[in-house]
């Protein structure tokens, strides 16, 4: 694309989705729980010091998620996450980097990888 074109010009935004065992931070002592934070905190810092983070949270555990589909048009709603599985989506940084490797090398840092995954998606941004 030319010089000076808005769209080479603008970083792309990625969602990185944090899947962790929400059963184990239980199971860490409380050393363990507080390096666990620490390492988290100084991601997060390095984010904000390379300017590319946009949004960020922690999601509450699974039990307390409500599930909606509907059937015959008709609202069906469900105690519980989506997907039962040994990993759940526990938070998110919301980043914007100029491209795919960007993202994959901010995941590759990020805490969660080494406990658990980082699922690196693009933002399909909405026109407006």
């Amino acid at each position: 694309m030319p010089a000076g074109n808005p769209e080479m010009e603008t970083p792309m935004q990625y969602l990185l989705m944090l899947y962790v065992n929400q059963g184990g931070w239980n199971t860490l002592t409380k050393a363990q729980q507080e390096q666990g934070m620490a390492a988290y905190s100084a991601y997060t810092e390095a984010l904000k010091k390379a300017d590319v983070i946009r949004g960020s949270n922690r999601l509450e555990p699974t039990t307390a998620a409500t599930t909606v589909r509907l059937a015959n048009g008709k609202p069906q709603v469900l105690d519980g996450p989506y997907a039962d599985s040994k990993e759940q989506l526990g938070g998110y940084y919301l980043i914007d980097v100029p491209d795919l490797d960007a993202a994959i090398s901010w995941a590759a840092r990020c805490p969660a990888a080494d406990h658990g995954v980082v699922e690196v998606r693009p933002i399909w941004e909405m026109q407006r």
